[in-house]
Order: C-alpha cells, then sequence, then structure tokens
C-alpha cells in the first residue's frame, strides 16, 4: 500500500498540475493550497487532520544578491517560511522515517531545509527545479516498502530536473534519511 501524501503548495496551478499526475500513477494524496508565509501557522492542523507519511512543501522561492549573500536565508524570498513550516513537522513528528519530508522550490537555501528536518531538499546549486520534480520523487518514497533502501540517483533520473541541481546524494542505496535534490 503506497504512502500517503500531504503535498503543500504556494501556486494553486503547479498544485493541480502535481495533483494529477499524483492520481495518474496511483499516490494517494491531499493537496492544500496555502501561501508561502501562512504555511508554518497551518502546518500542526493540517498534520492532524490528514496524518500523512509523506509531506511536501514547495511553491515559490528564489534568491536575490541584492538581499544579502547566498548563505544569507534573508535572502531568500520564501525560504524562511519552508525552514519554518519543517521545523514546526518535525517537532510534531521528530523521527526521519515517520514522516519524510520534501522541501523547498526554486533556488531554495538547501542547507537550511535539511537543517530544519527535511529528508529531501532543492535546490543545493541553487538552480530551478521542475514543478513535477518533488511528485516524481515521492512517487518513489511512497511506493517504496519501508525496509527497502532507495538508490536516490535512480530516483533523480526519474525527475524532469535531473541531477544538473543535486550533490551530497551517495550512488549506492541509502535508507530514507536525508539528501539532497
Amino acid at each position: 500500500m503506497p504512502g500517503k501524501v500531504l503535498h503543500l503548495d504556494g501556486d494553486a496551478s503547479y498544485l493541480k498540475k502535481c495533483l494529477d499526475v499524483y492520481e495518474r500513477i496511483g499516490v494517494p494524496v491531499y493537496g492544500v493550497h496555502c501561501h508561502e508565509k501562512k504555511m508554518p501557522s497551518v502546518i500542526d492542523s493540517l498534520l492532524d487532520q490528514y496524518r500523512p507519511d509523506i509531506l511536501v512543501i514547495t511553491g515559490h522561492d528564489a534568491y536575490s544578491k541584492q538581499k544579502g549573500g547566498v548563505n544569507d536565508i534573508g535572502a531568500y524570498r520564501h525560504s524562511r517560511h519552508f525552514v519554518e513550516t519543517v521545523q514546526k513537522a518535525r517537532k510534531k513528528i521528530p523521527h526521519l522515517d515517520q514522516l519524510v519530508i520534501f522541501a523547498g522550490a526554486c533556488q531554495s537555501h538547501f542547507e537550511s531545509l535539511i537543517q530544519a528536518g527535511a529528508n529531501f531538499a532543492s535546490s543545493p546549486s541553487r538552480v530551478n527545479i521542475h514543478a513535477l520534480d518533488p511528485v516524481y520523487i515521492v512517487a518513489k518514497i511512497s511506493f517504496t516498502p519501508f525496509v527497502d533502501r532507495i538508490n536516490v540517483w535512480d530516483v533523480l533520473r526519474n525527475t524532469l530536473t535531473k541531477e544538473k541541481r543535486s550533490r551530497r546524494h551517495r550512488d549506492e542505496g541509502c535508507f530514507k534519511g536525508r539528501y539532497a535534490i
């Protein structure tokens, strides 16, 4: 039985596209459109309501040189909101395997998302990802039995952006820990 997904997205049109793909491939999903700034305030009640196995937190993000250096989370449009949402979700469900979290969007502050408790995050190279990339990653996780390893390279090969936006992952199969996307 595939894992249940809660997909929280800041863009209603991208959310619809993602939900269509989840449905087509048979992943049980609840989709919620929510502005990125409001995500931290709604995550607790959404986790209680839907009790997902996998959480996707995405929307729009961007790095702005004018606002600070690449390591300054304040230089990103919504990374701090994604980080706060991950932290609240992880506080509620601390075990990495009880709730698998994919967080981030185009050019998100990857390091902060991983540090906050996300298992998978974008974007270590600060590049744009495709809106459907989280769907393909999450589908692989959803259909993989808990005791099986996931080969991160196989997962990345099946995304639309491929490996070019990713670093810090391994060639061999890995448990569902923390990975770069």
